[in-house]
């Protein structure tokens, strides 16, 4: 769907790439521009100590189907090659720091009086502006901590839980695409490029906008709740016989409670003076959670599949990913893609981008560049001549 549409990424870590990936797999030509020590995430697995493990899943996600530049952009000849991939270029995303850009001559109006149609994507931890501009930020700071999502989902007087990884990273990539169709498409109106800019702290704050917008309008917000404290006890997690926790969402006021207590074999709970309406059941939300949570407790997974489903509740089981690879309807829904391998075959699984086309299959993905793999390809084809070429080399600007 993207086809035609060229890509130069000068981008580590997970968000940018995230968005290239995304891009890629829909068809854009995407140039990953690495220094020559390569991006820290193809070294994922050495640094948290996995030994034996062949193949980097964290990197190719982000990475498949992409062409592989590695280039020393802190040498002048570096800058000028680069320039020259941007010349031809419909979008320059970048996940680096908005004063280090500056400084090497690759920040948006450098880059725009090179070429004016270009789309240039912004990827930051706090933002183009501000006192904060040139903070690093991973996702757990940037877009968990500093947001307030982190905050909020941690029940009051308890540890927070970690972010797993990338969470907010891939959340961000998905915002960053959107704006760089957005502005795509206004191109193609006006003739010219623009300025996106995504960070992961506004990300953030959007993901956690329904909770943050009560804050903004009110002044306050309740904090979350332990289980026994919920504010509407019945949507809650609750533990099987065979060890999964169910989460169970039901609707809003009257419209599920029936339904509930059917399911659960207590239809005597339905005009129970303690849990009448939503006020008297949070007012006694501990009696209904240790009634719910006993209840639970006596049947398996399978049983309660069979019960909730008849009574049209909203609930799901809490998967563990070992679960997740096998799960019929992800598969259905093609949640996951082929990777190649070295033989043309398909090598293994990757999780696929978040949007199906009705008229498009995925198919197997090419896999991930290796560092410097097409430094070459890419560079003569943006006329980098045999002797420019030879001088790059010479100087230690590409690998």
């Amino acid at each position: 769907m993207l086809d035609g549409i060229r890509v130069i990424e000068m981008a580590t870590y997970i968000a940018a790439p995230g968005a290239g990936g995304i891009m890629a797999d829909w068809g854009a030509d995407v140039v990953k521009v690495e220094p020559l020590y390569g991006c820290p995430m193809r070294q994922f697995l050495s640094n948290i100590g996995s030994e034996g493990l062949q193949g980097n899943p964290v990197f190719t996600i982000d990475n498949r189907g992409k062409k592989g530049v590695a280039l020393d952009t802190s040498k002048p000849e570096g800058v000028a090659a680069l320039k020259k991939l941007v010349a031809d270029a419909d979008v320059f995303l970048t996940n680096v720091r908005p004063g280090g850009l500056e400084r090497s001559g690759l920040d948006y109006e450098s880059l725009k009086a090179i070429n004016p149609k270009l789309i240039y994507a912004s990827v930051t931890g706090y933002g183009l502006t501000g006192p904060d501009r040139d903070k690093p930020g991973f996702d757990v700071a940037a877009f968990y901590a500093r947001s307030g999502i982190g905050r909020m989902a941690t029940p009051k007087g308890q540890e927070p839980a970690p972010l797993r990884m990338a969470n907010g990273d891939h959340t961000t990539a998905m915002a960053t695409v959107a704006g760089i169709l957005a502005a795509i498409i206004e191109r193609g109106k006006t003739g010219k490029g623009k300025l996106v800019e995504s960070s992961l702290l506004r990300t953030g704050i959007y993901a956690g906008g329904s909770d943050m917008s009560i804050q903004l309008m009110f002044g306050k917000l309740a904090s979350s709740k332990t289980r026994h404290e919920a504010l509407s006890p019945t949507s809650n997690f609750f533990l099987t016989k065979d060890d999964y926790w169910i989460a169970l969402v039901p609707r809003q006021g009257q419209k599920d409670w029936a339904g509930v207590c059917r399911a659960i074999g207590h239809p005597d709970l339905i005009d129970d003076e303690r849990f009448a309406n939503p006020k008297e059941r949070r007012k006694h939300a501990a009696a209904l959670v240790d009634i719910m949570d006993a209840t639970f407790r006596e049947h398996d997974l399978e049983y309660w599949r069979e019960r909730l489903d008849a009574e049209d509740q909203i609930w799901s089981p809490m998967q563990h990913p070992r679960d997740v690879v096998e799960d019929e309807q992800a598969h259905a829904a093609g949640a996951f893609v082929d990777i190649a391998g070295p033989d043309g075959k398909p090598a293994f699984k990757s999780p696929a981008g978040p949007i199906r086309f009705s008229d498009v299959e995925d198919g197997m993905k090419a896999p991930a560049p290796g560092l410097g793999e097409h430094t070459e390809e890419v560079l003569k084809a943006a006329g980098v001549s045999e002797e420019e070429w030879a001088a790059l080399k010479s100087t230690g600007t590409v690998a």
